[in-house]
Formats: structure tokens, C-alpha cells, sequence
């Protein structure tokens, strides 16, 4: 009986449970190249609508959008604003695969050139141009983009200084849009829009906005000035700030890092964020996944250019620059981008990355018909990849 134990107790020493043994690292893929959309110059985003993809962007001061297939074949595009100069840098889509673009406009129309009353010496034969009388995009500009039928609505109101949109959202309660010096603007469903709400100056930034069922807002950022009673604690602070359904303040959470420059970048419906960290010469992506009442579930920083995207409760896009010790085969040389997909309990399960000639990552869509799309740059244009 005692050889009987010993021989029990000597084999579990030997053989571990498969249950108990540590996972394995996962292996980095590569990405699938969709297809290339755009110069650089001219790009500002994409959203998908179904299985058509959405480009929106600006050349010279013109703003457009443009419809994909799923093979990178251009099906139409619509210049945004024709009577003015605009940009549009934000976009959405609803419930219907209506699209909602913000940006900004002039209420300043061309005039024409004045008929001369005496012909004046002309040896170049140059062409008169209408004169723009201000060319300050003073005007918050909204539109409505059915990509069905291309039926396109113009919302604009008049600003006291231009702003720059970042982000908008949209739900069955209506459209908000966040920028520049802590600008929030609502509208509803039919495009009135109301008086915007300022918090802040110019040294607070908005950068993403999310809503909630109940009419609430989540809005995330940087900012290197006191807002909602709590003091700037770096050179310049990561906030996410709660909103209620009237605009008011509700609450502010701010980085804690002394002696550093922060944001948040970018913010899921699931409060998965994503933003960069600087210190000294030190550039980080920080990404934090935050419970309903803003404490942190999990977080992660990873050597990175800065840039940092994430989408859905899962996603996450960067520039890495080291190597990353979760993964099994992963230390780039120089700095290339990267999708991490994690769990609930925030362990990384899967990552890709594009090929080394992208420089810049520019965005982080995911779509229901598509998945997850990675939108990146070379040095002249801009890509769109999958997961492969």
C-alpha cells in the first residue's frame, strides 16, 4: 500500500495538468491588405455602412465622401459642400446606415468678381477669381449622407471662433459632436442644432465621445487647466468627464502621472481607452479598460509612437516600437503597426500586424459586416487592412 502512495505521489510531480499549464503566447499574424483608398494629404476617415465603406476627407478646401466596395472599387462620391469652403473630420453611422458627418464650414459665400467698367490691360490673359470675403471656418457643419441613395442634408450654425470636430456620435436620442477648447454640440434626429457647450479653454481638447442610454455622455481628452474643481497633476492630463442629459457636469477622472503629457485618444461604448503617455523622451500607448463608474479594470503600456485607437471591448491599434512580452514572436525593429485583441479579464488572445513600410497608424473601425478595420499610411497613401 505505501509503494502504492509513493508511486501516485512521485507521478504528480512528473505530469501536470494540462488545465494548470501556462497559455500559450499568441503568434503574430499578418494583416490583409484591403485596399489603398487615398492620398495622405487628403484623408480624414472611415466608417463602413453594411458592406460598403465610407471615405470621407478634404482636398484644398473642399470636403467629399466617397463609397467602396469591398474590393476597393469606388461606387460615388459626393463633394460635401459646394457653395463654401469646408472640412469635414468626423464621422458616424445610425441605426438606419444613415451616415453623419461633422466638421466645419464659412457662411461667407464667393462673390463675384466686379464687372469693370473700363477693360483693363491684361498681357498674361489670368482669369479673374471670385474673391472669398473670410475664409475662417467659423461654422459648425453637419451632414446627412444616405449612402443608398446619396441624398445628401446640410445642418450648419454659426460659431463665435472656429473649432476643430474630433469625434461624433449618434443614437436614437441624437448626434453630439466633440473638439477642440472642450466644445460639445448636440443636435437631434432632424438637424437642429443647440447652443453649444464650452468647457474650458483652448487648453482642453476633446478627442472622442460616447453615449449612453440614458442620454448621458462620456467624453475623453487632454487638458492642462483645472476643470470641475480637479487641478492639473502633469504638464498635461488625460480627463474623461461624465456629462448628464442636461450638459452638466457630472464628474471628471484625471491621470495621475506628475511629470508627464497624456490623452485619451480614443473611447469605446465599452469603455475600453486608448491614448498616449510622454515622458521625457519616453512615448507609450496607454490602454485601460474602465468599469461603468470610470475605475480601471485592467490597463497596459506598450513602447509606441503615440497614436493609439481602440474598437469595440476588444481591439486596440498602435505603432509599436519593443517588444511585447505576451506575444511569442514579437520585436520590431522599428516602429510598426499592430492590432492587439484581448478578453474580459484584459489577456491578450491574438495580434496582427501590417507590413513594416506603414508609418503611421490613422484609425481603428469596426464594422458589423467587416470586422475590425486598420486603417494606416506609407509614406503618399493611405491603406485599409482585416484581420486575416
Amino acid at each position: 500500500m505505501k509503494r502504492l502512495l509513493s508511486l501516485v505521489v512521485i507521478s504528480t510531480l512528473f505530469f501536470t495538468p494540462l488545465a494548470n499549464a501556462a497559455p500559450k503566447k499568441p503568434l503574430v499574424k499578418s494583416l490583409k491588405l484591403l485596399t489603398t483608398i487615398a492620398s495622405v494629404d487628403e484623408f480624414s476617415g472611415v466608417v463602413a455602412s453594411g458592406r460598403t465603406i465610407i471615405v470621407y476627407g478634404n482636398k484644398g478646401d473642399k470636403s467629399f465622401a466617397k463609397a467602396l466596395d469591398i474590393a476597393g472599387k469606388e461606387l460615388w462620391t459626393v463633394e460635401l459642400d459646394k457653395a463654401s469652403p469646408s472640412v469635414v473630420t468626423a464621422a458616424a453611422v445610425d441605426s438606419t446606415g444613415v451616415i453623419w458627418l461633422a466638421g466645419s464650414t464659412s457662411l461667407a459665400r464667393a462673390t463675384p468678381a466686379p464687372s469693370p467698367t473700363v477693360t483693363a490691360l491684361n498681357p498674361d490673359k489670368t482669369i479673374p477669381v471670385a474673391d472669398i470675403f473670410s475664409a475662417d471656418l467659423d461654422a459648425y457643419s453637419l451632414w446627412s449622407l444616405n449612402p443608398t441613395t446619396q441624398l445628401l442634408t446640410q445642418y450648419i450654425l454659426q460659431l463665435s471662433a472656429p473649432i476643430l470636430i474630433n469625434s461624433v456620435a449618434v443614437d436614437k436620442n441624437g448626434i453630439t459632436a466633440v473638439g477642440s477648447s472642450g466644445t460639445i454640440i448636440t443636435s437631434d434626429l432632424a438637424g437642429k442644432i443647440a447652443k453649444p457647450i464650452n468647457v474650458g479653454t483652448e487648453a482642453t481638447v476633446f478627442e472622442s465621445v460616447i453615449k449612453h442610454a440614458d442620454g448621458s455622455i462620456t467624453v475623453v481628452g487632454s487638458s492642462s487647466e483645472t476643470l470641475g474643481g480637479k487641478k492639473l497633476v502633469g504638464k498635461v492630463d488625460g480627463v474623461i468627464i461624465k456629462f448628464s442629459k442636461v450638459g452638466k457636469v457630472v464628474s471628471v477622472v484625471r491621470s495621475s502621472a506628475p511629470n508627464a503629457s497624456r490623452n485619451w485618444l480614443s473611447a469605446t461604448n465599452s469603455l475600453l481607452l486608448g491614448g498616449e503617455v510622454i515622458t521625457g523622451p519616453k512615448v507609450e500607448s496607454a490602454i485601460t479598460k474602465f468599469s461603468s463608474t470610470y475605475v480601471p479594470s485592467w490597463t497596459y503600456r506598450f513602447a509606441s509612437s503615440g497614436k493609439t485607437f481602440t474598437a469595440g471591448s476588444t481591439f486596440v491599434f498602435f505603432q509599436s516600437k519593443g517588444a511585447i512580452t505576451q506575444l511569442a514572436n514579437w520585436a520590431p525593429k522599428s516602429a510598426q503597426a499592430l492590432v492587439l485583441a484581448f478578453d474580459a479579464k484584459g489577456v491578450i488572445t491574438a495580434a496582427h500586424s501590417a507590413p513594416a513600410e506603414q508609418k503611421e497608424v490613422l484609425g481603428l473601425y469596426l464594422s458589423k459586416d467587416l470586422g475590425p478595420l486598420c486603417i494606416t499610411s506609407s509614406a503618399e497613401t493611405v491603406s485599409i487592412f482585416t484581420l486575416n
